[in-house]
């Protein structure tokens, strides 16, 4: 039976990860997944494919939620009280529009000094409703869809093995962002096959392949683009009808519960085509 080997949860939409040795599991992911996003002054999203440099900032979150920390290498790290009353303000992700809360002058002028353009800082309000597609819909903040990626090492074992077989060195899990690890399966894209499964009280439900974009070419330790690994070999045996390539799978939150790392993570039901 596979189990809970990491969990990582994002903060701040394409900032680095914080690793979690428990959690307890909202409906819209782990805490304060993607629950802030740095947007330029017209209130359109930043990521990594454009901002690579995000991907070194590195948010830390009080256990209450009160307080955010900024930190960057030689940057003097800002702490600031998060605001969840003030008015609401139009934001753009990926077209669509929802509302945010701006966190600032001060980190606004950390965040644009850091990337070198325009920035201002928001969280999801109290009131965000926002619900992700897939084959079962689930809550989500600021991820680009699903508030749960779920990657597991077989997988990612599988595809650090090909890179090897054509002499290209290994890629670090960083690269694909994921917010739980199993380890335990035998065969890779198990994970894929999955519709419902349960762990630490939790119940987790299939939404949609993990579609990959260029996020996966940057260097999560020095932001820096660093292609054409992985999107080329991912090409040239993860194709999907949709468009693109897949690598792992996003997931709802059907029941929330408190995970663990090293919970066992239980399928409780496969798609057509079966168990592994």
């Amino acid at each position: 039976m596979p189990t809970v080997s990491e969990l990582i949860t994002y903060p701040i939409k394409g900032c680095a990860g914080v690793p979690l040795a428990e959690a307890g599991l909202t409906p819209a992911g782990l805490p304060h997944d993607r629950s802030f996003m740095v947007v330029n002054n017209q209130g359109v999203y930043r990521t990594q494919r454009r901002d690579p440099l995000l991907a070194v900032i590195r948010p830390e979150v009080s256990s209450d939620g009160g307080q955010l920390a900024l930190h960057y290498r030689v940057v003097e790290s800002l702490r600031i009280e998060v605001d969840t009353t003030s008015s609401r303000r139009d934001v753009d992700l990926f077209g669509a529009p929802f509302r945010g809360i701006d966190q600032g002058a001060a980190a606004a002028g950390w965040l644009s000094e850091v990337l070198g353009t325009d920035c201002r800082l928001v969280r999801v309000p109290p009131e965000h409703d926002r619900v992700a597609d897939g084959r079962i819909p689930g809550t989500s903040g600021y991820a680009d869809s699903s508030p749960l990626h779920l990657l597991s090492l077989a997988t990612f074992n599988d595809l650090n093995e090909r890179l090897a077989a054509a002499g290209k060195p290994p890629l670090p899990m960083s690269r694909f962002r994921p917010n739980i690890v199993l380890d335990g399966w035998q065969e890779p894209l198990t994970e894929d096959r999955v519709h419902r499964a349960e762990v630490g009280g939790a119940e987790l439900g299939f939404a949609k392949l993990a579609i990959r974009c260029a996020v996966t070419l940057v260097d999560q330790e020095t932001g820096a683009k660093a292609g054409p690994e992985p999107l080329r070999t991912l090409a040239s045996y993860r194709r999907v009808p949709e468009g693109g390539v897949a690598f792992g799978s996003k997931f709802s939150v059907v029941r929330t519960g408190k995970l663990t790392v090293g919970d066992e993570f239980t399928v409780t039901e496969w798609t057509a085509g079966g168990a592994c």
